[in-house]
């Protein structure tokens, strides 16, 4: 037995005994008290279900927001950015150095190329592919 559905069977008996002792007169409003506490169990188990549902489809929709393993935030894609121009100008200067025009087309290639797998990583769909087509359906399009 539920120590809920003890406590409510121990109101219960409550209000037989109140309603033995003050006789049938009083019986309407021991009934009545007795169905409001009734009442308020079940608002307070349907609000606590309501809830828990209300927070699961929060924690799926923040779930489903994020693609795995990767963050799609401004701020990472903004350093990513920052880094990669920092480092471009020394990797810029050991290719002019090694190999003249060549050696600075290939860092230079190797910089957009980085950048491109990052923004691929964190922008799904940004160069084709799958891609949902609204936030609530499930359906996937090419």
């Amino acid at each position: 037995m539920d120590a809920r559905d003890a406590e409510l069977k121990k109101e219960l008996n409550a209000t037989l005994q109140a309603r033995r002792e003050l006789g049938e007169e009083y019986e309407p409003a021991l009934v009545e008290s007795f169905l409001e506490k009734v009442d308020q169990r079940i608002d307070g188990a349907v609000e606590r279900r309501v809830r828990r549902q209300f927070a699961e489809q929060q924690m799926a929709a923040a779930r489903d927001g994020r693609s795995s393993g990767a963050t799609d935030s401004w701020g990472e894609r903004f350093g990513f950015g920052i880094v990669s121009l920092v480092l471009a100008v020394p990797l810029s200067a050991i290719g002019v150095g090694a190999a003249d025009l060549p050696g600075l087309l290939v860092s230079w290639a190797g910089i957009v190329g980085v950048n491109v797998v990052q923004a691929a990583r964190t922008t799904p769909g940004l160069f084709g592919g799958l891609r949902r087509k609204s936030s609530r359906s499930g359906d996937w399009e090419d």
